[in-house]
């Protein structure tokens, strides 16, 4: 992502005109680094700033988010002197990425004042400063002193000012001279030192230059011929230009090879300026925006929806995984003791023809030569000496009957084992499928319900008793098929089999991925013979919500309803059918439509 002085120069000239004359109505502070200023001009407009160290932004927000119990020093300290306060203009220096907005007040004497909230989007050094008329520091969100940063303080009463540390050019006032003297000669790729030398050009815009120019982006500035040089100096006015004259197309670069559903498409890159480096790569697509706002929320909200639920997710993975690394290691110690227990059928035939042979042992003899007439072949039995034939073929009875009950034991708990790895694998491919926080609740239930996490108790009178569950409202996913029919998807194991043995009738269809774990689907066949669009739909939908999404094909099986069976005691979500159909399906569900119930 490039937050960088192109796309502030964008929020800027959009603040400009949407805020500038307004008056500040409310202020709050929701959490320690973020504001949210109210700010009525005809329209009431919401500023949401956040000086967050991983995710800085600036944009006006049609949302809310609560506010804490008691209002926080800086925040308090905003409401004193801006409450009622209008905004007089908004400004970015240069292509910096920091935005002035200027404002103005009357104090408590009554005077007319002017005040200066700086807000600059840094990465992690990001911050919103308050300052006076002549740019002293009155707070800050985020005090900075001498011991954290030897350039430059945040603190009341220290004079504001913008660290020069990198000494680059502003890209607004560069002339070809500066460009041919000041960043030409730079031992960098072209990319680098666009990048390096100039205020606000990010390493995206460098490199969307470097291939509008026509040049390769890691190849120095220059090794390159003087006119190639003057092509890519002649990009890069055209985009200042651009810049200068407010001529911005905000728009965001989506992932999009078709196996992402509609509106969960992942994010990758947004610009305020057309970035047609991606042009060339069929799996992306641009979306555009008609304010940078708008772009910035649904970006970051995009963002931090898959980033939240990974988050909070992260501890359920970690326990899954743990599981199956126990249960793994389990499972190959019993394959590997089951394989152990094969020659018990040597020790019975041994027995066998001890039994049949034994008069022709001396006492003492170490071994004996017989006829195996199972094969027809001699074999050589190995025998204890100090004991009798009968008593070395009894040995051998019991050697077999212990393996014979071993193997039945192991025979039991290796498929009890691979059930458990097939329902933890089941949890996992969940966890990649979850979308919502219920989603994870109603994960988090099954993983308590089976052991994996141990359950809260409370202390009562009478004793202890399990903490009240959670509660769940997460459903399964209900899609509309391009003939209308209603599809159902299963989201997880419980929700797989509510759908299967609860809401669906035994006319019904069902589908699934063959062999791995992923979604039951469900379409209601409404007594109707099914057109074959609707096959392949659902068949579509069954390969996108399973294990393997990213395949280009999985194999699917599907049947009646009526044909599906669950074993007594199997884990939820597993079922057994003898009867089915099979297709090939890609997981790309482009066209169907979600719907909200």
């Amino acid at each position: 992502m490039a937050f960088d002085g192109i796309v502030i120069s964008n929020i800027v000239r959009d603040l400009n005109r949407t805020l500038t004359g307004g008056r500040i109505v409310k202020i709050s502070q929701p959490e320690k680094d973020e504001l949210i200023l109210a700010v009525k001009n005809y329209d009431t407009y919401k500023l949401f700033i956040s000086a967050s160290a991983s995710l800085p932004l600036i944009y006006l927000t049609a949302g809310n988010k609560p506010n804490p119990m008691t209002a926080p020093n800086f925040c308090m300290l905003l409401r004193k002197h801006l409450n009622s306060a209008r905004i007089l203009s908004v400004t970015q220096p240069g292509l910096e990425r920091i935005i002035d907005l200027s404002i103005e007040h009357l104090d408590e004497m009554g005077d007319l004042c002017r005040k200066h909230l700086m807000v600059e989007i840094m990465g992690k050094h990001s911050n919103i400063i308050f300052c006076d008329e002549s740019y002293r520091i009155v707070d800050s969100i985020k005090h900075v002193s001498g011991a954290v940063s030897s350039i430059r303080e945040v603190l009341p009463g220290r004079e504001y000012f913008i660290p020069k540390t990198q000494d680059k050019l502003d890209p607004l006032t560069l002339t070809r001279t500066d460009f041919e003297e000041k960043i030409v000669p730079k031992p960098l790729p072209a990319a680098g030192a666009l990048c390096q030398s100039l205020t606000g050009i990010s390493p995206l815009i460098a490199n969307e230059l470097c291939h509008e120019a026509g040049i390769d982006a890691g190849q120095p500035l220059s090794a390159l011929l003087e006119e190639y040089r003057a092509h890519l100096y002649g990009t890069l006015d055209a985009l200042i230009s651009r810049v200068r004259e407010g001529n911005f197309a905000p728009h965001i670069i989506y992932e999009d090879r078709g196996t992402l559903a509609p509106g969960s498409r992942q994010p990758v890159e947004f610009s305020s300026v057309p970035l047609h480096c991606y042009d060339s790569f069929p799996a992306m697509s641009s979306v555009s925006f008609d304010s940078v706002s708008e772009l910035l929320e649904t970006y970051y909200s995009s963002k931090n929806k898959l980033t939240r639920i990974r988050q909070k997710s992260s501890d359920l993975r970690r326990v899954i995984a743990n599981a199956v690394e126990r249960s793994s290691k389990k499972y190959d110690l019993q394959l590997k003791q089951l394989r152990d227990t094969e020659k018990r059928e040597k020790f019975r035939i041994y027995g066998e023809l001890l039994t049949t042979f034994g008069y022709t042992v001396s006492p003492g003899e170490k071994s004996v030569t017989v006829r195996n007439y199972y094969t027809d072949e001699d074999i050589t039995i190995p025998l204890e000496p100090e004991l009798s034939a009968i008593d070395n073929a009894k040995r051998y009875f019991d050697r077999y009957a212990k393996l014979k009950r071993t193997s039945e034991a192991l025979t039991r708990l290796t498929a009890e084992t691979k059930s458990e790895l097939e329902h933890l694998d089941s949890i996992r491919t969940a966890l990649d499928l979850a979308e919502t926080e219920d989603d994870l609740a109603q994960l988090k239930e099954e993983m308590m319900d089976y052991g994996y996490i141990r359950r809260h108790y409370v202390q009562e009178k009478k004793g202890k008793k399990p903490a009240k569950k959670a509660r769940i409202t997460s459903r399964p996913l209900h899609y509309l098929s391009s003939d209308g029919y209603d599809i159902y998807v299963g989201k997880n194991n419980y929700q797989n089999d509510e759908l299967t043995f609860q809401s669906a009738s035994g006319g019904d269809w069902w589908f699934h991925a063959k062999g791995i774990p992923g979604s039951h689907v469900i379409v209601r066949a409404r007594g109707e013979e099914l057109p074959d669009r609707v096959y392949e739909e659902a068949g579509r939908l069954a390969a996108y919500y399973s294990k393997n999404r990213e395949a280009d094909k999985v194999e699917i099986d599907y049947t009646e309803r009526r044909n599906i069976k669950k074993p007594g005691g199997a884990k939820p979500g597993f079922v057994v059918y003898y009867t089915n159909y099979s297709l090939m399906a890609a997981p790309v569900i482009d066209g169907l439509k979600l719907l909200s119930d």
